[in-house]
């Protein structure tokens, strides 16, 4: 189905204004012979601000050519565009900017010499920058994009650490996951969700659930007819699943983000083997074709090819999540590298078959199901090949009644009370294994 506009905050609004700005209203004049006649107009500048990073998007019919430049005392990040129009929708780029920003100060657009427009981000703290571009994808033009990373990123695991009350447990989050696929050393009842090991007996740890809410920031994913982002209503539900989990005793949670901000499909798995969760779920807002389609649906990891030509679509459509959101491809940070698990997923998709047909006799409860059994594709971000995995789709919110739904308070409560139940189900029958190290 053709992309949609998303009607986004001011922040990060989608321009399509390309007005001239009298270079007199704004900076010292430039006489008008020695503008650059070729020069490229940015149709849009967006920020996307959040505490794990802040990302700048400059958006433009055709390639730009650019630097970047850092500058001390104060901390600055210099970014020359070459052969670019001052308009008013890069010159006005600081007035998107944020107070609560956790990186950038302030930001000054001018045009430093013939043909190079500069823009210059006053930094609160020394950041690690990412500048690269991006090409033409969906309805996205050429992008220059700069990302603004702290200099030591957020520890999910620390998250967790810091939730616990009453004790510590000590995890080693740099030593590989261990082999969830060995034997079972159930609890001290075949109900409690909780494991004891056999290397520390009557010791307890809870049950860690990594809840992934689809999309985000530069990847709106689906827009429903009224305008709807599937990226808002997964982070919706997302939240009240996380705040129903965290309050059960013996369970502990994370998200892969936890506001409007783009996260890569490898990233996502890589945060959740990061805590060594128990189970992820991937939630979204199915979306098709034809407004006809309707109901919700649970989805596992498949070895061999799509269980349906739907399912297979759908697959395809969200492993392109990347691509619309933008993802730096020649960066050698280790928690952006591709890797390639070469093991056999066997294991963890007969056990994501088995809490995916929890789930599913949960949400069939709130909502029609779309199809009554689980089924199977190849999605990237359920590759972590030693947790089981399952993506939900909420509800087609291309279907307008169903976009209602989506947008209701009420819907997205019974839908993660819905989930919750299942995963209650699934770990009351199917205790996660020990872990090697706990204290």
């Amino acid at each position: 189905m053709p992309r949609r506009i998303c009607r986004e905050p001011l922040t990060a609004r989608v321009s399509i204004e390309r007005r001239r700005v009298c270079q007199w209203l704004l900076l010292p004049a430039v006489p008008w012979w020695i503008q650059a006649v070729d020069a490229t107009t940015i149709a849009s500048a967006r920020l996307w601000p959040a505490q794990e990073y802040t990302r700048l998007i400059l958006e433009s019919s055709s390639a730009v050519a650019h630097q970047m430049l850092p500058m001390k005392n104060p901390e600055r990040l210099v970014l020359d565009l070459e052969d670019v129009e001052l308009t008013s929708e890069i010159a006005q780029l600081g007035q998107r900017l944020q107070p609560s920003d956790p990186y950038i100060q302030a930001i000054r657009v001018a045009r430093f010499k013939p043909g190079v427009v500069r823009v210059v981000l006053e930094l609160k703290t020394e950041v690690n920058p990412q500048l690269f571009a991006l090409q033409p994808v969906a309805d996205y033009g050429h992008r220059v994009v700069l990302d603004l990373y702290p200099l030591t990123p957020p520890d999910p695991m620390m998250a967790l650490l810091d939730f616990e009350k009453g004790g510590t447990r000590d995890i080693d989050v740099d030593s590989p996951p261990p082999d969830r696929f060995g034997p079972v050393e159930r609890g001290s009842s075949p109900n409690s969700p909780l494991i004891s090991p056999k290397s520390k007996p009557g010791l307890k740890r809870p049950i860690i659930v990594a809840v992934d809410p689809g999309h985000g920031g530069e990847d709106p994913g689906a827009v429903g007819p009224r305008g709807t982002c599937e990226k808002h209503v997964t982070l919706a539900i997302a939240k009240k699943l996380v705040a129903m989990l965290g309050a059960q005793p013996g369970m502990r949670t994370m998200l892969t983000r936890d506001d409007d901000y783009f996260v890569p499909l490898n990233v996502r798995v890589q945060k959740a083997r990061r805590v060594q969760a128990d189970l992820f779920i991937s939630i979204h807002a199915d979306a098709f074709t034809t407004p006809a389609a309707r109901g919700s649906s649970v989805f596992a990891l498949s070895e061999h090819g799509a269980t349906s030509a739907a399912a297979r679509w759908l697959a395809q459509r969200e492993n392109e999540a990347d691509l619309i959101g933008g993802v730096n491809l020649d960066s050698k940070e280790p928690f952006l590298a591709r890797t390639l698990l070469d093991l056999s997923q066997t294991a963890q998709i007969n056990d994501s078959l088995r809490v995916g047909r929890s789930v599913l006799d949960g949400i069939g409860a709130v909502n029609s199901l779309h199809k009554g059994s689980v089924e199977q594709a190849g999605f990237a971000v359920l590759k972590a090949p030693d947790i089981p995995s399952i993506l939900v789709e909420s509800a087609f919110i291309s279907n307008p009644d169903e976009e209602l739904k989506l947008k209701s308070d009420r819907y997205q409560k019974q839908f993660a009370e819905s989930i919750f139940g299942g995963v209650k189900r699934y770990f009351a029958q199917n205790p996660p294994l020990s872990r090697s190290k706990l204290s």
